[in-house]
């Protein structure tokens, strides 16, 4: 299979796990659960990671991103292998994306990057190193595929943020989450 159009299928879950914090700020009936997941904490009179880093995104888009894997998996038709079930494969993508966001967001706090401000680069490739590092122990996958899957997903997210903001969902056309 190509490696472009591999890239693209076997992270996809990660992709969509990192769309789904600003989507379901969105929605009403969920709108409120919207605890930071450091609790508010402060770090030499700091946030920790922010307000916009919260359990509601975090476990959505984790539980979005197995859901997705479910699906769009069999596309790759074994062309990779996976250890693991192709739910818990998403899970371990959406969360890995996420949790690399919120890493990321914490060097930001300490840099004095304001919370939802873009620090380009790092907010393009944070939830895809990600998703890399949680996932790679449960697949094979060469050197080139994982290349393959940084540069597609560094591209991606551009257009993907850019549509986000066209459409309302994002503040700043050049961050995702």
């Amino acid at each position: 299979m190509n490696d472009l159009f591999m890239a693209l299928i076997f992270f996809m879950p990660a992709g969509i796990a990192n769309s789904i914090p600003p989507v379901v700020n969105k929605i009403p009936i969920i709108k409120y659960w919207k605890t930071p997941i450091d609790f508010n904490y402060k770090l030499k009179g700091q946030e920790l990671f922010g307000k916009n880093k919260t359990w509601r995104g975090l476990l959505i888009g984790t539980l979005i991103g197995g859901l997705s894997a479910w699906f769009i998996y069999p596309i790759l038709n074994n062309s990779i292998q996976i250890e693991i079930n192709s739910f818990l494969m998403g899970c371990l993508l959406g969360f890995g994306a996420l949790l690399g966001d919120v890493i990321e967001s914490f060097f930001k706090r300490r840099l004095g990057i304001a919370s939802g401000k873009a620090w380009l680069g790092f907010d393009q490739l944070d939830y895809v190193l990600g998703g890399i590092l949680i996932s790679a122990p449960f697949v094979s996958i060469s050197a080139k595929g994982y290349a393959s899957i940084i540069v597609v997903y560094f591209v991606l997210h551009f257009v993907v943020s850019y549509i986000g903001f066209i459409m309302g969902i994002k503040e700043n056309p050049f961050k995702l989450t």
